[in-house]
């Protein structure tokens, strides 16, 4: 069984085209999952590596009430807005003389 070459890249440019599709609803589901209520959600590694802080303190935090998390099926979330406000209200002002 020959194909020539047009035959050949018709059936490629169809198989990238049904990539394409998947991957914008790839994209679609991953948005989606890592949102809640419209707002962007956070697990613990991304926290971690955005706030440059051990999983020790992290927990912490947690524990005290300073940042409020969600757990999805076993999971920790934190809302993006919640940490930007955590930041805030952790900012020491610079001293000044």
């Amino acid at each position: 069984m020959n194909i020539d070459r047009m035959e050949f890249i018709a059936w490629m440019e169809r198989i990238m085209d049904r990539f394409d599709i998947l991957n914008e609803h790839i994209n679609d589901v991953q948005k989606q999952r890592n949102n809640i209520d419209g707002e962007e959600l956070l697990d613990n590694q991304d926290l971690l590596q955005m706030l440059k802080i051990s999983n020790r303190s992290l927990q912490r935090y947690r524990s005290s009430g300073k940042l409020p998390y969600y757990t999805i099926s076993g999971k920790l979330y934190y809302k993006l807005s919640d940490v930007h406000q955590f930041i805030r209200d952790s900012f020491n002002a610079p001293f000044k003389k």
